[in-house]
C-alpha cells in the first residue's frame, strides 16, 4: 500500500514536470492585481520591433521603503520579460558599489547629464540612522538610443511614505512610456497639430513642450487661413492664443471637435499689460471663444486669482547700504496648483503640483450629453479680482490677511467628453458654402480647457540663450509638474485606453504599528525564532502518536 502511495507521488510530480514544459501560465492572487499589466502595456511588449535593455540604477543596500520600490521595479520587469518573449533584458546596477573610483564618477556624471540626479537618503528604521546616495533611476536602449526614466515620483507634499508608494504605482507606465517612445516608428506614431498664428509668445518658449511632444508624437503646425477643414490628426494644441479667432476659424474648431476631435486649450481670460511703475495692469481678453466654450459646457471668467499658496519671486524690497536688497517673496499672482479634485483621472493621479501665473477662473455649464471632470484646482484661500485690476508691485511686501482670501477653491482646468453639439446647429443654410459636410452632432470628442495659457510656457536661459525644461522655478529651482500634466493630457486625449491607463493602478498601504511594533519587538523576535522549532517539534510529536496508534498494535 505504501509503495503504491509513494509511486502514484512519484508520477504526478513527473507529469506535472512534464506539462509544466508545454503549458506556461501565472495567477496574480493579490487584491490590487499588482502584477498585472495593463492592456495597452501587453499589446505594446508583444509587438516589439526588436531587443530592449533596461539598466536600473536603483539597487543595493537600500532602506526597506526603497527596496520595496527596487523589488515592484525588479517585478515590472520580470512580466514585461514573459510577454516580450525574452527580447527584454535588463540589469540592476549600484553605482555608489563600483570599486573604480574614476568609472563610478564618469557613471554618476552622465547619470546626472541624463536628468537622472541623486537623492541623499537618510532613514531612520529601528533606531538606526543610515545615510547613502541612491540613484531611483534607469536607462532604457533600443538600437543604439536611450532614454532615461525617473523612478521616484509623486507629489513632494505627501508624506515620504506616501511619495514612494505613488512612485511603486506609477512603475509600470514610466517604464512602458520610455519604451514606447524609443521603439514607435514613423507610420504608427499619432499626429499632433500645433495652432499657431494666434499668439505672440516666441517659439523659444514653447520649446521644451514641443521637443519632448515630437519624441513620441507626429507634429505638425495648422495654418488656419489655409481653406477647408482640420482634418487628419490626432489631437490638437492651442497654446495661449492672444489675437481673437474670426468666425470662420471657430467654425473650423467647431467641427473639428463635433467630428470627434481632441483638443488641448490653454487660454487666458485676461492680458497682463505694463502701464505705470505702480504695476501692471490685468485688461480683459476677448478671443471669441466665449460662445463655443459655453455650448462645450465651460466658460473662461474675465479676472484674475490671489492664491496664499503661492510661488515666490525677487524683488526689491529697499537698500542694504548702497545696493538694492533683492529677497524672494511670495508672489500671490503665481499660485501652485496642487488640488486635483476627487476624479482619481489619470492625468493627474499621483502628479506634482502645478505652477500657474496670472491665472483665470473657469466656470462649468449645462451642456447636454459631455461629462465634466475637474482636473486643476486652486486652494480654499483665494481671492478674485474682475478686470480690469491693478496688479501692484508692492503686493508681495504686504502681508496678507488670511480673512481676506476668502473666494473658495476655484476651477483652472476641466476635461470634457462626449458628444459635442454644434455651435452652429439650426444656423446652417441650405444655400451656405459651409452647409456641405456639416454636421449638427457627430463622434465622440474630447476637449481640456484650462484657464492658464503660461502653464505650457517654459523660461528661456538668455545667458545660454537656451530654453529652461518647462514647470522649472529659475529663482528656487523647483521643478513643478507643468509638463507632466500637458503630456498625460495629450496621452489621454488621444487614448485614453493606451499606455496612460496604467497610471490608474493602485497599491494600498498598509503600514505597521510602529509604536506597538517597538513596545512588543523582543516578543516578536522570539516568535520567529522560536516559533519554527517549536511548530517543527510539535509536527514531529504528533507524527510519532500517529505511528504508534497504527503500528503499535
Amino acid at each position: 500500500m505504501t509503495f503504491r502511495r509513494t509511486l502514484l507521488v512519484i508520477l504526478t510530480l513527473v507529469a506535472v514536470n512534464v506539462l509544466s514544459a508545454f503549458v506556461f501560465f501565472r495567477v496574480d492572487l493579490t487584491q490590487e492585481k499588482r502584477y498585472t499589466l495593463s492592456d495597452a502595456t501587453q499589446n505594446l511588449l508583444e509587438t516589439l520591433p526588436g531587443d530592449v535593455h533596461v539598466d536600473v540604477y536603483l539597487t543595493g543596500d537600500l532602506p526597506p521603503a526603497f527596496k520595496r520600490l527596487e523589488t515592484a521595479v525588479r517585478e515590472t520587469l520580470d512580466e514585461f520579460q514573459v510577454n516580450t518573449n525574452s527580447t527584454l533584458t535588463f540589469r540592476f546596477i549600484d553605482p555608489v558599489a563600483i570599486t573604480d573610483t574614476a568609472a563610478r564618477n564618469k557613471l554618476i556624471d552622465r547619470l546626472q547629464q541624463l536628468g537622472l540626479p541623486p537623492t541623499n537618503l537618510v532613514a531612520n528604521e529601528g533606531g538606526k540612522r543610515t545615510e547613502k546616495l541612491v540613484f531611483p533611476g534607469a536607462i532604457v536602449s533600443y538600437t543604439g538610443k536611450e532614454t532615461p526614466v525617473l523612478l521616484l515620483k509623486g507629489n513632494k507634499a505627501a508624506t515620504k511614505e506616501e511619495q514612494l508608494n505613488q512612485s511603486y504605482e506609477g512603475v509600470e507606465f514610466e517604464l512602458a512610456s520610455a519604451i514606447r517612445t524609443l521603439t514607435q516608428t514613423k507610420e504608427n506614431r499619432k499626429r499632433v497639430g500645433l495652432l499657431y498664428g494666434h499668439t505672440q509668445v516666441p517659439p523659444s518658449r514653447f520649446a521644451d513642450l514641443l521637443a519632448t511632444i515630437q519624441q513620441t508624437y507626429e507634429l505638425y503646425f495648422i495654418d488656419m487661413t489655409k481653406p477647408g477643414p482640420i482634418a487628419g490628426l490626432d489631437a490638437m494644441l492651442v497654446p495661449k492664443p492672444d489675437r481673437p479667432f474670426s468666425d470662420d476659424e471657430i467654425f473650423k474648431l467647431d467641427q473639428y471637435v463635433v467630428n470627434g476631435g481632441r483638443a488641448l486649450f490653454f487660454v487666458d481670460g485676461q492680458r497682463i499689460d505694463s502701464v505705470s511703475n505702480e504695476g501692471n495692469y490685468a485688461q480683459p481678453l476677448n478671443l471669441n471663444l466665449d460662445d463655443l466654450f459655453f455650448r462645450w459646457g465651460v466658460r473662461i471668467n474675465r479676472d484674475v486669482v490671489k492664491d496664499l499658496y503661492s510661488a515666490a519671486i525677487p524683488l526689491n524690497v529697499g537698500n542694504l547700504g548702497d545696493k538694492p536688497n533683492i529677497q524672494l517673496l511670495p508672489w500671490r499672482f503665481y499660485p501652485i496648483l496642487n488640488n486635483f479634485g476627487t476624479s482619481n483621472s489619470p492625468i493627474v493621479r499621483n502628479l506634482d503640483a502645478v505652477l500657474g501665473r496670472f491665472i483665470s477662473t473657469l466656470d462649468t455649464v449645462r451642456s447636454a450629453g459631455i461629462k465634466k471632470t475637474p482636473l486643476l484646482l486652486t486652494s480654499p484661500y483665494t481671492q478674485v479680482l474682475k478686470t480690469p485690476a491693478l496688479i501692484s508691485y508692492t503686493e508681495a511686501r504686504q502681508q496678507p490677511d488670511p480673512q481676506t482670501y476668502n473666494g473658495g477653491i476655484q476651477l483652472i482646468g476641466c476635461l470634457l467628453e462626449g458628444r459635442f453639439t454644434s455651435l452652429y446647429a439650426n444656423r446652417i443654410l441650405p444655400g451656405d458654402p459651409r452647409a456641405n459636410g456639416f454636421k449638427a452632432q457627430g463622434e465622440p470628442g474630447r476637449v481640456l480647457v484650462c484657464s492658464d495659457g503660461d502653464l505650457v510656457i517654459n523660461d528661456v536661459d538668455y545667458k545660454r540663450n537656451a530654453p529652461l525644461p518647462l514647470g522649472y522655478d529659475r529663482y528656487t529651482g523647483a521643478t513643478y509638474a507643468n509638463k507632466a500634466f500637458a503630456l498625460n493630457a495629450l496621452d489621454y486625449l488621444v487614448d485614453p485606453n493606451g499606455v496612460i491607463a496604467a497610471r490608474n493602478r493602485t497599491v494600498s498601504l498598509r503600514p505597521l504599528d510602529k509604536i506597538r511594533l517597538n513596545a512588543n519587538r523582543t516578543g516578536w523576535q522570539l516568535l520567529n525564532l522560536l516559533g519554527p522549532l517549536a511548530l517543527v517539534g510539535l509536527v514531529g510529536v504528533v507524527w510519532q502518536v500517529v505511528r504508534k496508534r497504527r503500528y503499535g498494535r
